[in-house]
Formats: structure tokens, sequence, C-alpha cells
């Protein structure tokens, strides 16, 4: 009589960004550790070993010690060394620590708030209906791939104009930040390079970019991030060169990635879900509630690393000092212990306590923005998109950072735009 072993817990495959292209998010493993093993020791034979933290009430208390678990030794946990995914070579808000990290948020936090952005609503909707006639064909039925012709260009318009930059150049931000975040992924990377050596050089192109704008901006300021930036000051000086163009890439990067990934997942997730479609038709006022589902179900990026200063037991681990941890946001907006029914979505959830803009010090800047990005887009839609399903395969994005869909054939029949 043979005796059943038992299944081994899922380990650093749960970082694995083939297993993304191919499934998903891996929310079954997710949903085990958090039932069995919160706090999981992931060994590796290739790359750096981790903690693996895969509950809403751990990544929350972490993410409120920023003096106790800090960002800048890791922010990323590289998923092979053999893909090529490392740490951003930059300086910026996100692998900064206190003070340093307040410092420079500070900079330019005001033009982040809710208040600062009413100048700019009228704006985006602007954009967003353009996008939108742009994708009309003269009405009727029509099939288009949904990232390329709609998710992608709102988020990098705005903040192509929140920069500064002129419309010409919108291409090159979208182009440069395709190949920071998608290096990893075959379709992204440079012919003939590694994606590290990818990853270079979309940086060295940004940086080599900006730093003439911000020649300009110091002779010739104008009401824009660039000039903000470029004639800002900490402690009576200048900001430093790196740091400066640093600064430039993040907010394209991050102006970028997570409203067109929750824009391309929300409406997948509206396809799939035709009943909650129908409940935001019958009721537009459902679109906020249904924004916040969206960024909990699509939970775009998917961990950021936190090392801790001294020894700390966590759930009855004893994680030592320099240890690496992995938060895993998409498991957190899953945790059964927060929300009622994790696996539905539901467009008028409340209350809805996801994280998918992380918490506390490292808050995401641009919250706001992209929250005011996914209103406009999705009011649009669900006024205007019709018979909507989807035309053919999705293909998402090769990275163990950022969950994405890359391609998403839709078929849809478009109103004119009242």
């Amino acid at each position: 009589m043979s005796v059943a072993t038992e299944i081994p817990l899922p380990g650093a495959e749960i970082l694995d960004p083939r297993r993304f292209v191919s499934d998903g998010y891996p929310h079954a493993d997710w949903a085990r550790l958090r039932r069995e093993d919160p706090v999981h020791w992931c060994a590796r034979q290739k790359g750096e070993p981790f903690w693996a933290i895969t509950k809403h009430e751990d990544i929350v208390r972490i993410s409120r010690q920023p003096e106790r678990f800090l960002n800048a030794p890791r922010l990323l946990m590289s998923a092979d060394q053999g893909l090529g995914e490392q740490d951003l070579p930059i300086r910026m808000l996100l692998n900064m620590d206190p003070p340093e990290h307040h410092q420079f948020r500070s900079l330019i936090s005001k033009r982040f708030t809710p208040r600062a952005l009413l100048g700019i609503r009228e704006r985006v909707d602007g954009i967003a209906n353009e996008i939108l006639d742009s994708a009309m064909e003269g009405g009727g039925e029509a099939e288009m791939d949904f990232v390329g012709a709609v998710s992608a260009l709102l988020p990098i318009w705005v903040i192509a104009e929140m920069l500064g930059v002129p419309r010409e150049d919108w291409e090159l931000l979208f182009h440069w930040t395709n190949r920071t975040i998608g290096a990893a992924d075959p379709e992204y990377r440079e012919e003939g390079k590694s994606a590290q050596e990818t990853v270079e050089a979309a940086r060295t192109s940004l940086f080599h970019y900006f730093n003439d704008m911000t020649e300009d901006r110091r002779k010739n300021p104008r009401d824009d991030l660039v000039s903000i930036l470029s004639n800002a000051k900490i402690d009576g000086e200048p900001l430093p060169p790196f740091e400066l163009l640093s600064y430039y890439l993040l907010l394209v990067v991050a102006g970028n990635e997570t409203t067109r990934n929750a824009t391309s997942g929300g409406l997948l997730a509206l396809i799939e879900n035709p009943d909650q479609l129908e409940k935001v038709r019958a009721n537009p006022a459902l679109v906020k509630p249904m924004v916040e589902e969206v960024l909990r179900w699509t939970s775009p990026v998917i961990h950021f690393c936190r090392t801790p200063t001294d020894d700390v037991e966590i759930r009855g681990q004893q994680v030592r000092a320099g240890d690496r941890l992995v938060l895993f946001y998409p498991s957190a907006n899953r945790d059964e212990e927060v929300f009622e029914a994790p696996d539905e979505f539901r467009v008028d959830r409340s209350p809805n306590r996801h994280i998918a803009f992380g918490i506390g010090e490292h808050f995401c800047l641009g919250a706001h923005v992209a929250r005011l990005e996914l209103e406009v887009i999705f009011r649009h839609m669900v006024l205007r998109m019709e018979d909507l399903e989807l035309a053919g395969p999705i293909e998402r994005l090769r990275s163990s950072v950022v969950g994405g869909i890359k391609h998403m054939p839709i078929r849809y029949r478009l109103r004119a735009a009242s």
C-alpha cells in the first residue's frame, strides 16, 4: 500500500515570469501560502533566497516601518540570474529611504493632489475621447488590439503633458518605458542585446533627452514638472544630475505602467463578467468603486522588496537582518481575511482596502493621477463600447515586476461621443 506524499509548498517559482506569461498570476499558490506558510522561505539554486510575504496585514505592517524595513539595498528580486531582470540602475523615490525619500518626494507632491489635478481633468477627458474616436473607424463593428490602440496611449500622453514633453516625442517615451520594464520579454528586448543591455540603452536615451530638456527649462522655465525639478533645490543645492535624471525616468515609467495594465486587465474583467459591466452601465455612479475593484483585481505591481535592519520575528519566523522580504501585492489583494469572496470581481465592492498602490511611506506618488485616468477612460468605455468580446488570445508580459497584458484583441461596436 503506497503512502501519498504531501505536495510541497510553492517556492521561488512564484516569481518566474514565464509562468505569468502562460498562466497569469499564481493565485492558487499564493492562496496556499497565505493559509499554510504566509512568511515562506524560498531557497533556490540560482539567485538570492528570499522570504515570500503574502498576507495583507504583514505587508501593511512592514510598509509602515520604513526605518526598519529598507528599500535601498534591493528594490526588486530577480526571478532568475539568466533572465536578466535586475534592479533598475537608478536612484529615485522607490529605492530611497527616510529622510532622503521625503526630501525628494516633497519637491513635486503638491502637483499630484486631487485638488491640483482638477486643472487637468478636462484635458484627460479630451484625450480619452480622442483615443476612442480614433478607434471608431467610422462606427459599427470593428476589431483592434486594445492595448496598443487605447490603454497604452492615455497614461503616456497624460504624463508626457505633465512633464512638458512635446507631442511629437510622446512615442519615444512609450518606447523607452516598454524597454525598461519589459526587457525580460523577447518582444521588447533590443535585437542583439541582453535584457540588461536593453534596459541600459533605454535609460541612456531617456537620460540624454531629459538632460537637454533640463538645460532648456533652467533658461526658459514653464509650468511643467521638468521645470520644477530642473530648478528645485535640496539643502540649498540643485538635485545631483543622476538623481534628477532618475526622477524623470521614474515619472515616465510609473506614470505609464500601472494605468496601462489596470485598464487592459480591467476591461478583460468586464468582458469575463458581463453582469458586472451591465451593473455599471445601469448605474454610472459605480465607475468610481469599479476603478478600485479593477486596481484590486489587476494589482499591476507584482512585488517590491524590503530588507530588515535588524533581526525580527514575523508570524513566528525568525527573519535575520539583511534577509530579503518579497512583498506580493496581488496576493495581499486576494486575502480572505480582508476581502469577502476575494476571487469574485465586484464593481460595487465596499469596503475595498486594496494596496495596489502600496501603503505607507512609499504609497504611489501618482495614485491620484492613475485613478483620474482610470475613471475617465472607463466612464467613456462603459458609455460608448458595446458588444464587447475577445477577438483572439491575449498575450501577457514576461516580467516578475509588472503584471501586464501586451496584446488583447477585442471586437466591439463604438457609439459616437455625445
